[in-house]
Formats: structure tokens, C-alpha cells, sequence
């Protein structure tokens, strides 16, 4: 191969890695994009989330799916040509439930077009097998298995046919032992999200396993990066100080490993967006557990990160400390949780709150007359929004109601959207609907059951292929013996650091929470003064999570911009200093007609 020359240079110099992919809906041809625009060592992906796990369970039980995740399929397909060709090594997650047959996939068409690529795949991950038996036997989870609520798996409340998935998040080791046997492409399943760039950096200097400075340094690389764009100006918070064509087609990152485990974090030339100092912070704060961050293969103090801009697009990301691993790893277990529905309805004008409570309270009585008050496990009326007083157009007026309801079988669904059309001529005023309704419909969910499981207990093993697709050899790992939200938070200014971080107590979290917050969350705190940060974790705000939480807001995404729309008192001296600014609200232009910018 033309790129076989990069192998001679490992370990003697940074390792590239680029990531192509955040989610299951990122396109293929991101991938062939890191690939071609500039050189690269490796590139990774990361196509899971917890949601997806089951989605793509569901859709295998109805026979409509391999397991694996499509996208990072054609990813491959449109990319293969020039990882032969340059000699890129590939590691991703989107094998999901079927790595063993994406890995097959890859091998039809390595033979098909003759190039000189090997494949594994990494297994250990799924334990469904395991859950469902201790389940049927025994009507419980495993002994091992550890409730992260300390409630003794009280909330465990399912069967063994209830179960859909359940999988394990495992490390790089694997990874690693596949790339030291020859591996050009590595499929795997549910590795953590940072493991693909550990293995890759791993073996890349030859790491050994007690290296804990220096995977721990890999890992938080992987945290920047394994969300792609996020690092280079998607979902960033001070967009608004720039021109807005900076980012609408933000480049996605590529990390330049050190043997310290320190790295650089940096983009192609000529592409969107931007990297600096803001962009990763805001991505290094992005859903780490506080100042200890855990993963299979180490544990990362956090306490003195540093995060400096080297040049333009080049951030240096620095000085983290490693510990030895835990010996135990999160566990997803997922499963059938019934049926669920949603209809949104708007108002317009005057006296808003009384119109919905008006609707809310005719829809309930309703319900009981048809004797449905208790059908429903959730039946929720949620107002967004509020209107703006004397408004210049219409949009200005309108708000929406959501009724979102859940139930164990689909009937009392459909009897719900029945009897909201046959509400219509009895609604309140200024009550109007859009034309499409399917979100009234029964659809089914999946809820999200977290744990903790001995890592030791985890048969982890990577499998490579021959020509032709069969296993030529499989090589087993030994190891040496939930739902929340994050919101990190930081001043660009030194002179306002000891104000913030005595402003940003818990108290004063609960409180910029607001009416949403209640008794029973819990909230974790820690700063950190070198790049003058605060960030908190906020458990039990998002209930069961993603597909089976009852929030609009479902994963948390808009949970920080929330906080930062709080208006707060200021020292009179940083508004004299200039240091504050005034956010303009679109919405205040006159010459706005609500119908687009």
C-alpha cells in the first residue's frame, strides 16, 4: 500500500487521529472528508448512544437490521478506496450489535475490489444472553451487579422477554491486541466512546497498561474529539461573538497524540468552524463526571488540565493524571417499556395560562368519564414558551401545549387522539394544531436501566478475518485483577475568576434551576481553577432519560443555554470595565416578519 511507509514512523512521532462521526446520524462521507483532506495515521468513529443500542435491537428482532449502524456502513463503503490507499487504519463503534457482521461486510468488499486491508472485531460487550437467563432463573439481576442509586435495584422492574439489550462499556484492549496483530480496520461494538483514539494511541508509542499518565491523557483526548465537530464550533456557546458563516460547516477535529499522552487538537487546513482555547473547553466540560473521570482502562484527575492555543486552529491539551482503572464499568440494560404519544396544540393571543388550564382540565374530565384517568402510567400538559405582550405579528403570540402520555398498552393512546379531535369544537380560543398528527400515534419505548458490572466478569476477546469472511483467528483480553445533565461553565477573564466560583455555589444552581428543580436530584460540583471553570452534574433531572424521559429537552442539549439566559447581579465594576454584554434579541427588529431570516 502507498501509505505502508506510516507504519515505519510509529512511535517517532505524534500519532493523527481524526474522528468522523458523533452520532448514529452522521454521514458516511465525513469520513471519506477526514480521510482525503490532509494526512492521517488513523481515523475513528463513534455512531452509539444509549438510545440507538435499543433502536437497533428492536429493529433486529422485526428482522430489519444486521445490528450494525447504516451510516457508519456507508462510511466505509465511500472511504475504503483511500484507507487503502494512504494507509489510514480504521477503528469505530458502529458495529453496535453486529460488529461480526459489519466486520463481514468490510471483507466482501476488501475481496471484491483486492485490496490489501485485514479486519477484526472486537466482541465481550453484548451480555444480553446473561441478563435475560439470571432473570428467568433467578428473577433478578446478577449479585455482582451494583444499582448506581444505591437502591438495591428497586427500580429493576422487568422480565427476561422484557429485555431488548444489554451491554457492557469496555476499554481499548482489545483495540490494541487487534492492531498488534495486523489490523487495518477494527469494528467494534459498545466500546466506551474514547476507546477507539486509547487504542489507537496506545499502540501506536506502545504503551504499557500501567501508563496511567498517559492513557489517562489519550482518554480526555478522545472525550474532545469522539463528539466530532463539537470541538471545532458546533454546539458552542460563544458562537454569537462570531461571524455566523464560520460555522456552518465546522471542520471536524483531528487530535496529534504525544508519547506523554498530551495532544494537540486541531482541524484541516481550509475547512469550517474553528478551534481555540473556548471550543474545547466547552467540549472538555461536555458530560464528564466532575474532577475524576472514569473509563475501563484508567482513571483521569482532572484538577490541573491545561488548555492553550498554540496557533491558529491548534490548542495544546495538557496535564492530566492517571490512576489505575476501576474495576468495574457501566452497564446498559435496556427494555420494553409500553407505548407513548405526544400532540402539540398552539394558542394564540391574549390569556394564555387560563387557556391551556381550561384545555388541560376538559381533556381530564374527559378521560374520566371514559373511565381512562388511570390508564396511563404519564400524562403530562406541558406549556412552552410564553407570549410576548402586544405583539407585531402573529408568531410573537404563540405558544404550544404538550400533552405527552405513556402507557403500557397502545389503546388508552388511541383513545386519547380520539378524543382530542373530538374536543375540537369545544376547545378554548386561538386554540390551532399543524397539519400532520403522528405524533398523537402509539409508538413504542425503550427504557434505559444503567448499572455497574465487574469488568473481570466480561469475556472481551477480538476476531480476525480471512479472505472470504471466516475467522482466522480470535485472541481473548485478560484484565489485570445513568441519567443526568452536565453544565460547565467558565469566564474568559482571570480578574472575574474569584467571583464566579464563589457565585456558582450549589445553592445558586438549585436556584438557576428554578421551578424545574426538585428534592429528590442531586447535584456534584468541582472547579477548575486553571482554565477558571465550574461544572456541575445534575442527577435525576432527566428520570428514566433520552427515549422513555418525559422532557422535551430529553439528553440535557439545551440544558446549559437554559442556565446561561439568567439574568444575574454583577459586580458594577465588570460592567464598567466593559466586561458584560447585552444579548440582542432578534425577536426585539421590527423589520422582522416571523417568517425566516
Amino acid at each position: 500500500m502507498a501509505g505502508d511507509s506510516r507504519n515505519d514512523e510509529r512511535g517517532t512521532r505524534p500519532v493523527r487521529i481524526a474522528n468522523c462521526s458523533g452520532g448514529q446520524m452522521e454521514p458516511g462521507w465525513q469520513m471519506r472528508k477526514q480521510c482525503e483532506l490532509g494526512p492521517i495515521d488513523f481515523v475513528t468513529g463513534d455512531w452509539l448512544a444509549e438510545n440507538n443500542i435499543a433502536q437497533e435491537a428492536a429493529a433486529m428482532d422485526a428482522g430489519k437490521s444486521e445490528g450494525f449502524k447504516p451510516n457508519s456502513w456507508q462510511a466505509l463503503q465511500l472511504s475504503m478506496d483511500v484507507i487503502a490507499k494512504k494507509g489510514i487504519k480504521v477503528i469505530i463503534n458502529g458495529g453496535a450489535l453486529g460488529p461480526q457482521n459489519l466486520a463481514k461486510r468490510c471483507q466482501e468488499l476488501i475481496d471484491e475490489k483486492g485490496y490489501d486491508l485485514n479486519v477484526a472485531y472486537v466482541s465481550g460487550d453484548n451480555i444480553v444472553s446473561r441478563v435475560r437467563s439470571s432473570l428467568k432463573d433467578r428473577g433478578k439481576l446478577p449479585d455482582s451487579f451494583i444499582d448506581m442509586s444505591g437502591r438495591n435495584h428497586e427500580d429493576a422492574k422487568f422480565t427476561a422477554d422484557e429485555i431488548l439489550a444489554s451491554t457492557a462499556y469496555i476499554g481499548a484492549r482489545a483495540i490494541v491486541k487487534g492492531l498488534e496483530n495486523g489490523a487495518d480496520i477494527i469494528i467494534c461494538g459498545r466500546v466506551a466512546d474514547a476507546s477507539p483514539i486509547i487504542g489507537a494511541a496506545w499502540w501506536w508509542f506502545g504503551w504499557s497498561d500501567t501508563d496511567y499518565d498517559r492513557l489517562a491523557g489519550a482518554f480526555l483526548t478522545g472525550h474532545i474529539i469522539e463528539c466530532s465537530a463539537y470541538a471545532s464550533g458546533s454546539n458552542f456557546s460563544g458562537f454569537n461573538r462570531f461571524p455566523l458563516e464560520t460555522f456552518i460547516d465546522s471542520g471536524f477535529p483531528i487530535a496529534e497524540v504525544e508519547k506523554d499522552g498530551s495532544c494537540v487538537i486541531t482541524k484541516h487546513k481550509g475547512t469550517g468552524g474553528m478551534v481555540t482555547e473556548e471550543t474545547v473547553k466547552c467540549q472538555f466540560l461536555y458530560e464528564i463526571q466532575g474532577n475524576v473521570y472514569l473509563n475501563s482502562d484508567v482513571k483521569a484527575i482532572l484538577d490541573h488540565v491545561e488548555i492553550h492555543q498554540e496557533g491558529k486552529d491548534r490548542v495544546r491539551f495538557s496535564n492530566i493524571k492517571g490512576r489505575p482503572p476501576p474495576p468495574t464499568t457501566k452497564l446498559a440494560i435496556f427494555f420494553q417499556g409500553g407505548y407513548e404519544a405526544q400532540s402539540l396544540a398552539n394558542f394564540a393571543g391574549y390569556s394564555s395560562r387560563r387557556k391551556y388550564k381550561l384545555y388541560e382540565t376538559q381533556i381530564r374530565q374527559r378521560l374520566k368519564e371514559m373511565n381512562l384517568s388511570d390508564a396511563f402510567d404519564i400524562l403530562e400538559f406541558q406549556v412552552v414558551g410564553s407570549p410576548k405582550p402586544n405583539p407585531h405579528y402573529m408568531m410573537e403570540s404563540t405558544t404550544y401545549t404538550r400533552i405527552f402520555a405513556q402507557a403500557k398498552k397502545p389503546e388508552p393512546l388511541s383513545a386519547l387522539k380520539l378524543l382530542l379531535a373530538d374536543n375540537t369544537q369545544q376547545k378554548p380560543s386561538g386554540l390551532h394544531w399543524a397539519q400532520d398528527m403522528r405524533t398523537a400515534d402509539p409508538k413504542s419505548f425503550y427504557v434505559y436501566y444503567p448499572c455497574i458490572m465487574p469488568q473481570d466478569e466480561i469475556e472481551e476477546a477480538v476476531h480476525l478475518l480471512e479472505k472470504g469472511g471466516k475467522t482466522k483467528q480470535t485472541i481473548p483480553v485478560t484484565r489485570p485483577p445513568g441519567p443526568n445533565v452536565n453544565c460547565g461553565l467558565f469566564t474568559d477573564r482571570p480578574e472575574i475568576w474569584e467571583w464566579f466560583r464563589s457565585f456558582l455555589t450549589l445553592d445558586r444552581m438549585k436556584k438557576l434551576i428554578g421551578a424545574d428543580w426538585k428534592d429528590d436530584f442531586k447535584i456534584e460540583r468541582v472547579e477548575f481553577p486553571t482554565i477558571f471553570a465550574v461544572h456541575f452534574v445534575v442527577y435525576g433531572i432527566l428520570g428514566r432519560g433520552v427515549s422513555s424521559s418525559t422532557l422535551l429537552d430529553n439528553r440535557g442539549k439545551g440544558f446549559t443555554d437554559y442556565i446561561r439566559a439568567k439574568h444575574v447581579d454583577v459586580p458594577k465594576k465588570f460592567v464598567d470595565a466593559g466586561w458584560t454584554w447585552e444579548e440582542q434579541d432578534d425577536f426585539q427588529d421590527a423589520s422582522y416578519d416571523g417568517k425566516g431570516f
